[in-house]
């Protein structure tokens, strides 16, 4: 009678095992189903964080790099480089040369007509500084939003993640824990020859099977990128479409006079590689990677999602560094009055 009901026991376990292992194949497909539809009714692929237009300006309109050009005495001896470089970036410098004329032949002859030409060369300056200043933000404000958008599909697929692991961690304990229990009470039954010894392998594979799947329990999802600054800094064109002009003059700026100081575009690129955020090593998985970080989109997990939005957040913390370079010019023009 007893034999009878332990064998009764070994099948009900095996049926319990068998059913649980259809529940899991189950759970994952009804979790990859949840993300396709999930991407589809929120249109993932669409980037709503582009407001602006594309830029049109050509290799001759850019600024030419300021140690190419004959700097005037009188700019020189009163402004810092930085506050120079940062006016010829903006488009600003013949203006600003002209205002310290006519303010030497103010402060000789203080007439009326002097005055109000200073007025207006300083109405002209200040528009410019606040009209770069409004870009600055805007494309900061972009970048911003990149990031948070990166983050916000990336927690979304951790969360998915982190459900699926607790559910294999629960059934693998269930089961561990049901396995051992069989197999304890089996063993203490001598007569019944390796039934226990078969539960406990049973078992034991089982929490194989599902720890295995822990492991492997990476998701992706499509994240989809049209408009990528991302992309401008990698290559490096003469040019960008979503960088204006003083931007990208500010951002490829370099001297080869002075090779210690790279262009911020190339330090860009080296933190990048540095911090392993692009492998080094010339691979396959870098191929990938830079297709996927500066192409138009993929098949993203939530690693590299957050990996993209550490990438955009570096770019948004210097280009508002220019924000400086402007606060530092404005405040050397101001100390003119003085």
């Amino acid at each position: 009678m007893m034999k009878q009901i332990l064998v009764k026991n070994l099948l009900d376990y095996k049926k319990f095992v068998l059913q649980s292992l259809h529940a899991l194949i189950l759970f994952l497909a009804v979790s990859c189903s949840n993300i396709k539809n999930i991407q589809v009714s929120n249109q993932l692929s669409k980037n709503y964080c582009n407001q602006e237009k594309i830029q049109t300006y050509t290799p001759d309109e850019l600024p030419s790099p300021i140690h190419t050009l004959d700097i005037d005495t009188l700019l020189a001896s009163r402004f810092s480089f930085q506050s120079l470089n940062t006016a010829h970036a903006i488009g600003v410098l013949d203006l600003l040369k002209k205002y310290m004329y006519v303010k030497r032949c103010f402060d000789e002859n203080p007439s009326i007509e002097n005055k109000v030409e200073m007025l207006e060369l300083s109405q002209k300056i200040y528009h410019k500084i606040h009209q770069t200043s409004l870009e600055i933000s805007a494309i900061a404000g972009e970048l911003d939003c990149e990031e948070e958008r990166a983050d916000q599909i990336a927690n979304f697929l951790k969360n998915i993640e982190d459900d699926a692991e607790t559910k294999l961690t629960v059934g693998a304990i269930v089961i561990g824990a049901t396995g051992a229990l069989i197999t304890g009470f089996l063993l203490t039954n001598g007569n019944l020859g390796n039934l226990g010894e078969k539960i406990g392998i049973l078992s034991s594979v089982t929490e194989g099977i599902l720890g295995l799947l822990i492991l492997r329990n990476k998701k992706k999802i499509f994240f989809s990128h049209p408009r990528n600054p991302l992309k401008d800094i990698w290559e490096g064109n003469k040019t960008s479409e979503i960088f204006p002009k003083s931007i990208w003059y500010f951002l490829n700026y370099y001297d080869p006079d002075r090779p210690e100081e790279p262009s911020l575009r190339y330090q860009i690129i080296d933190r990048w590689m540095s911090f392993g955020q692009i492998s080094m090593d010339k691979t396959k998985r870098k191929r990938k990677l830079i297709d996927l970080y500066f192409g138009l989109g993929g098949l993203y997990s939530a690693e590299q999602l957050y990996n993209r939005a550490n990438m955009l957040d570096q770019l948004e913390a210097t280009i508002n560094l220019m924000q400086q370079d402007l606060k530092v010019l404005t405040t050397e023009i101001e100390f003119l009055k003085f």
